[in-house]
Parts: C-alpha cells; structure tokens; sequence
C-alpha cells in the first residue's frame, strides 16, 4: 500500500518501481546489459529503477547494467538517473551517427516516440515514430526488444465488446495512430529480415499521481471544469503494474513474428462515474460537457493477465491515491493525456 503522510516524489517514485516476485523471476532469466531507449520520458526512470532494483535483489547488479538513452534536456533530470547507479548516454536517436555509437545490449527496451504536438506536422510524426524506429530495429537487429506501442492501433469498439483483443485487425483513427502503426512494422520487419525477437506493448493509459487519465479528471472536478465524456470509456493500469508487465514480456519476444500483448487493467470504466467518485470524493458537483458515444479506443488485456497476473493496484486505490495528492498540493507533470481526442489528431 502507498504510504499517505502524503508521500513525496521520491517516495512515490520508490513505490513505483518496486519489482514483483515476477519481475525478479524474469530478471534472474537475463543475462548481459539491458539499454532502455527514450529513457527521459514519463515512464523511463521508473522503467530503468525497477530494473535496477530487481537486479540488485538478485545480487546481479553489479556485473550487469541498466543503460539509459535519452536526449536528457536538462541536467537534473539525468541526474535523477544517475543518483540510482543507472548509466545515462545522451543521444539522440534520429541521428545515424549517436544511434551507431550506442553500446551493444542483448536486451533492449524501446520507448521513444512522438505523440503531442504533431497534428499539423506530419513529417515529424513520419520521423520519430516511423523512421527512427526502422533504424534503431536494424542497429540492434541482435538483440532482443521491448517495444511499447498503443492501444489507439486498434479501431474503436463498444463497451459490450470487452474491448480490442490481439487477435483483432488493426484499424487506426488519425496520423498519430498510423505513425505508431508504422513503429509496430519496423519491427516487425526486423524479425522477418534479421530474426530479431521482438514484443509489442498495446499500452493504454498508465497512470501516475502526477499525470494520467485519472490526474487529468480529477483536476478539472477540483477546479469546478467540465469533463468531457465524448469519449466516454477507457482503460487504465497504474503505471507500476504496467512496468511489471512490460519488463515480464521480454523473454516471451519472438522472430519473425513478434510477441503481441494489450496492457491495460481490467474492466471498462465509464468517464462520467469516475468524474462523480471524484467528485464526492472532493465535495464537488460534477460538470459534465458532450455527450457519449458509442465506441472507444478499449482494450482486453486478459492475456497479460493470465500470464502475469492481475494488476496489484486497483481502480478504487488510485481514485483514492489521486484524490489526496492533488489535496496536499502534489506535483503534476502538467501533460494532459487528451485521452477525449476522438479524431486522433494530438
């Protein structure tokens, strides 16, 4: 359970990435250096902290190392790697030259990518999300990969449905979802051309106190804002129960067609009921804008599930965990999700 006093960042980031029996499991299966691309972003620190401490459990860390790439824009938050005994590199993927003079890893864990920002340039999202990721699968054809992609590769489908399942067709919605399309068959190719193994993640909405679907519904209730529920369902898993997931997936990557898994929670959560939790939770009337509609981006991840367990953290703790954060004035990272966004254009 998360200590509530309320806890700090540091403490938050502790609980994180705290590595589960599973986790260490897969951990003591792996041997050599493990290199997590686009480490700088939401979910990389806490990534390469799991990481590490699931190898210090297993009295590995010193001979193996948990090598963080990113462009690092600002010193402290290298520093916050580097304070963990986590190796940083700076560089930048897109460049041939930085992408050759990484260091060779067995294990490599891809998380880069473009998202926001994007809907009105087209060659960026072509560049990061596409090009980039056709480079870095064929620098490390040899090793074996992680790749975090999106649920939002999928069409839209009904609650009733029980959300998207790997075995169902691909059907993006906007220029964003396409790109990540796109990332998907850079790999993909890798395993036909070179065997590289490869797993792709289907993630759909992690959730941290300091950002998320959650953060981003519970803020506009305390500040008496209207929540839209145009999109009116989504899936979620704390951010920590994703990571294990992510990190248990790795041994399962395979050539030449790649390992395919949904990450998310279980069950459907209506927008609209989870604007009244946090209302009552607050105190507060709940504002509602648009109306519903019939489809969402939705995922079935009973497959991770059965093969890693249900998630640790329920709906009902984050609800909670959230609620008190944002009352003891705790940081948020200040990057809506746009999980509403219908039209796929970010």
């Amino acid at each position: 359970m998360l200590p509530f006093s309320p806890p700090t960042s540091e403490a938050l980031d502790a609980f994180m990435s705290r590595p589960s029996e599973g986790v260490v499991a897969t951990l003591a299966r792996i041997e050599g250096d493990i290199l997590v691309l686009g480490a700088g972003g939401k979910m990389g620190l806490h990534l390469c902290l799991m990481l590490r401490r699931g190898l210090e459990a297993l009295g590995k860390s010193d001979r193996q190392r948990v090598i963080a790439v990113s462009r690092f824009g600002s010193v402290e938050t290298r520093a916050r790697f580097e304070s963990h005994g986590i190796e940083t590199i700076s560089a930048d993927l897109s460049e041939p030259e930085q992408l050759a003079a990484l260091p060779d890893a067995p294990s490599v864990f891809f998380l880069a990518g473009v998202k926001f920002g994007t809907s009105h340039e087209p060659g960026l999202l072509e560049k990061m999300n596409v090009q980039m990721p056709r480079a870095v699968a064929e620098r490390f054809r040899d090793s074996r990969i992680v790749a975090l992609s999106t649920g939002c590769v999928y069409s839209f489908v009904s609650p009733e449905t029980g959300g998207s399942t790997e075995e169902d067709a691909t059907d993006p919605v906007g220029d964003y979802a396409i790109s990540c399309l796109g990332r998907e068959e850079a790999f993909r190719n890798a395993g036909e051309r070179w065997g590289t193994p490869s797993a792709l993640l289907r993630l759909n909405y992690a959730i941290d106190l300091r950002y998320g679907v959650l953060v981003d519904v519970a803020q506009k209730v305390l500040a008496d804002q209207p929540v839209d529920v145009s999109m009116g369902y989504v899936n979620v898993i704390w951010q920590g129960d994703a990571l294990a997931h992510t990190i248990q997936a790795l041994p399962h990557a395979s050539a030449p067609t790649p390992f395919v898994l949904n990450v998310t929670g279980p069950g459907i959560l209506r927008v609209r009921d989870l604007a009244e939790q946090f209302g009552e939770r607050f105190g507060k009337a709940v504002i509602i804008e648009g109306e519903e509609q019939a489809t969402a981006w939705l995922n079935d991840a009973s497959d991770a599930h059965a093969r890693f367990g249900t998630p640790e953290v329920s709906i009902e703790e984050m609800v909670e965990w959230i609620a008190s954060w944002l009352e003891s004035g705790g940081e948020t990272l200040g990057k809506p999700t746009h999980f509403e966004t219908r039209d796929g254009k970010y």
